[in-house]
């Protein structure tokens, strides 16, 4: 496997306490991603759900990287998230700074690694 592989296994792993947060531990969820704002029980399993959607991508990205659906599939999920938090930090304002650092070390490694990795494959394809 890959070095990129081996990273979004790490990632999809770490991942995978946000779904348990998601599902059976709000209180954590909250204190580690939206630290500003209330959540309902509902709001956490949406996340933790949504979350397990994105460790799936991770998982079979990780093994599958020659599949380009698959890896732009996985890619976008990365954008979409990141996203997703920086307008909650910087528009909704539900979210800490250091928590918005957190994914987005996460998030734009995965991004940078992503892109980088695509390129290569595009002047070396046998390489991969």
């Amino acid at each position: 496997m890959k070095a990129l592989g081996w990273w979004l296994m790490l990632v999809g792993s770490l991942r995978l306490a946000s779904v348990w947060f998601g599902f059976f531990d709000i209180w954590a969820l909250r204190l580690a991603v939206f630290s500003n704002t209330t959540m309902t029980e509902v709001h956490g399993r949406t996340f933790g759900i949504w979350t397990l959607l994105t460790c799936t991508l991770c998982f079979l990205c990780a093994f599958n990287l020659e599949n380009r659906p698959l890896y732009w599939a996985t890619f976008l999920s990365f954008i979409y998230a990141f996203g997703h938090f920086l307008t909650e930090y910087l528009i909704y304002q539900t979210m800490a700074i250091g928590n918005l650092t957190t994914v987005g070390i996460f998030a734009g490694t995965s991004i940078i690694w992503m892109l980088l990795w695509n390129a290569r494959q595009q002047v070396h394809p046998k390489d991969s």
